[in-house]
């Protein structure tokens, strides 16, 4: 490409590269001449006769046609004998070897530029080079009839030259609606009716595609093939559709169109009128032939692309027409699938009165009443429960349709999706149907989660939902299906409400971990840091006994191994294994708390033993040796009663206590309450 030169007035022998072209870019091309112009005379008036170019005739043969012309009787010497500068500056070419890459662009005042940066950096800008018009296209262009008569007639005038984009004139006088050239052009050159650009587009499609009506007329007239298609697979029929233009339609079915030719990934015309909801071009493709149940090549029919885009119209037409309602796609879906995951209330309650099956699944298993469970997005915005009455409608229909059977074998219940997104408007529904608040997920579906959570209720809790957690649990949600029990997950939250809601529908506070097995509760180990959670735990039956249970007892204990992505073994059975609470407790994070836990832990327990290690976080500070006296046999004999009663009545007696003639004094004794009234 070239490169020029554009030298600034007034400057002498100093020159602007093109990157500085936008300096002269509101100047028309006239401006631009009459400034290389003066330029040049202005540089030939500051040359003097020992220019090298002194001797060069053509320094001399500029014509003086502005005013600041020299006069003749100059000296010699001020003659003009430097190089003069032409009217149109020299181009220099460029190495297209040393171009790395081009940009092209169009300035304020509409000239097209190009940009050639170079692998050293620089960039050179150059206007973009046009390609000179011949004389019959610039005719067509202007539409100038009879002289594209006369230029036809001519030798010289090759109809079958292409220009750089494979474009000849039959191409232009079709894209800009110029249908006499075009009459003018076949009747020359009619076997040029199919020529194809370097998209493969032919004329006709260049028609159809500006919706020039009588140009396709004269096309298909002269022989056009309506069925040949351009690189991306679109024919003039599916170009008439998609510009919904029902007379082009018509007009190329008239004169032999494929109503049924795929096109983009197999898509028919039908498709793409469906997609449009133009019935009107529907209604003309099926009277031409069009077969309705025919898919594309994800095996996507027309009925399920209505139902996908919500085109309700279109959809009754089809069916009218005899399509498949229960068609299903290369991953099983169903129109009603589709219209359930896209959230088309309208098209789900006309397919279900139309007896659309409900109970086909996809190829995961998910059938349309767990796709509209899980619809949208997390429900907990700024702490606001997601609300979408669409939605819960459209499972609201689904449900009476809906078999149970189908959806235990599902191995998910769409209690759980509806959970796990925190629709809880849609759990409401699903638990006033009946469905089952306790379904389990499959191994398959569980083993998708690292956790391998099983019950809907754990989702609850994990998205500590407490509305959510709360309707499960009135519902009868079982709190202890799961391998890593839900009170854990909340302990691990630190959220008071949920675990106080999980204890009292009689979640296990004694729960333990299989992958990580300790010698006590693991509702303690979460727990360490929050004494209020940890006296809540003891004092609805966690088992404070087996904290101070040590295989080393007063012996030296050994280092303590710091234990990373622990995993269970099954044939691991010794006790040793097991990690136990003084372990725990001497950890960097709890070595801190150790004293108050104890101290917590004493109250619940008789006669204990403490080992060496906890007796040496006990001595470690001096405010902490009364609880070590504590803990020194014998245990005070209230104590002792206490915990005997309380063994006696059991936790859920334990908590109907205050509805008996009891003494409240009694009563705040047995639940460690003491302490409280005194103060």
């Amino acid at each position: 490409m070239a490169a020029a030169h554009v030298s600034m007035p007034g400057t002498t022998g100093t020159y602007l590269e093109f990157a500085d072209y936008s300096l002269y870019s509101n100047l028309s091309d006239n401006e631009l001449m009459q400034l290389a112009i003066e330029r040049s005379l202005s540089d030939a008036q500051s040359s003097g006769p020992g220019s090298e170019n002194s001797n060069n005739p053509a320094a001399l043969s500029m014509p003086t046609t502005s005013s600041r012309a020299l006069p003749s009787h100059r000296p010699p010497q001020q003659q003009l004998q430097s190089n003069v500068c032409p009217a149109n500056p020299p181009r220099e070419k460029i190495n297209p070897e040393g171009v790395c890459s081009v940009s092209h662009f169009v300035t304020g005042s509409g000239k097209r530029m190009v940009a050639y940066r170079k692998y050293d950096g620089t960039m050179e800008v150059a206007p973009e080079p046009e390609e000179d018009i011949e004389p019959i296209v610039k005719a067509i262009l202007d539409n100038d009839v009879e002289t594209v008569r006369l230029l036809v007639k001519q030798p010289s005038c090759n109809l079958l030259a292409p220009n750089k984009d494979g474009w000849i004139p039959l191409h232009e006088a079709a894209y800009y609606g110029k249908d006499q050239c075009i009459q003018i052009l076949l009747r020359a050159q009619p076997g040029m009716v199919n020529q194809r650009t370097l998209n493969w587009k032919t004329a006709l499609l260049l028609a159809v595609t500006r919706e020039h009506l009588a140009c396709v007329e004269i096309l298909l007239e002269n022989g056009a093939d309506p069925d040949i298609a351009s690189v991306e697979r679109e024919t003039p029929l599916y170009k008439a559709c998609e510009k919904e233009n029902p007379a082009m339609v018509a007009m190329l079915l008239n004169y032999g169109a494929s109503v049924n030719k795929n096109c983009i990934q197999g898509w028919t015309a039908l498709h793409e009128s469906v997609c449009r909801n133009n019935v009107e071009i529907c209604e003309i493709l099926v009277k031409a032939g069009a077969k309705v149940n025919m898919p594309n090549m994800y095996g996507i029919t027309p009925i399920f692309v209505a139902a996908q885009s919500g085109k309700v119209d279109a959809l009754r037409m089809l069916l009218r027409n005899g399509a498949d309602l229960n068609s299903q796609a290369a991953d099983g879906a169903t129109a009603l699938y589709e219209a359930c995951k896209n959230g088309h209330e309208e098209i789900v309650e006309f397919l279900l009165s139309q007896n659309a099956d409900t109970n086909k699944p996809g190829k995961t298993g998910l059938m349309p009443i767990h796709i509209a469970a899980q619809r949208g997005n997390d429900g907990k915005v700024l702490g606001c429960t997601y609300k979408n009455a669409t939605e819960t409608n459209i499972v609201a229909m689904l449900i009476p349709a809906t078999s149970k059977a189908r959806v235990r074998r599902a191995g998910i219940s769409p209690i759980h999706l509806a959970v796990e997104r925190n629709r809880n408007d849609i759990l409401e529904v699903l638990i006033e149907a009946g469905f089952d608040v306790n379904a389990t997920l499959s191994d398959d579906h569980s083993m998708m989660y690292e956790d391998r959570r099983s019950s809907a209720l754990y989702f609850a809790v994990m998205n500590n939902n407490i509305e959510a957690s709360t309707m499960l649990l009135e519902a009868g949600a079982n709190p202890n299906l799961d391998t890593f029990n839900p009170l854990l997950v909340a302990l691990r939250q630190g959220c008071i409400q949920t675990v106080t809601l999980l204890v009292q529908h009689g979640a296990n506070v004694n729960a333990y971990i299989p992958t990580h097995p300790t010698t006590f509760p693991a509702a303690v180990m979460f727990c360490m840091k929050y004494l209020t959670l940890l006296k809540f735990l003891m004092d609805n039956g966690c088992d404070a006994l087996s904290c101070f249970s040590c295989v080393y007892g007063s012996n030296p204990h050994p280092p303590i191994k710091t234990r990373r992505n622990v995993r269970y073994d099954v044939d691991e059975t010794t006790e040793k294994a097991c990690i136990q609470f003084c372990e725990v407790i001497s950890t960097e994070t709890y070595s801190h708390w150790a004293g108050p836990i104890i101290d917590v832990l004493l109250d619940y327990v008789g006669h204990v033993k403490l080992c060496a290690r906890l007796t040496e976080h006990l001595d470690s500070y001096d405010e902490w040796q009364c609880i070590k006296e504590k803990s020194m046999p014998p245990r005070p004999l209230m104590q002792l009663c206490r915990l005997k009663i309380r063994k006696l009545l059991g936790i859920n007696r334990l908590k109907e206590i205050c509805k008996l003639p009891v003494p409240p004094r009694l009563i705040q004794f047995l639940n460690h309450q003491e302490r409280e009234q005194e103060f």
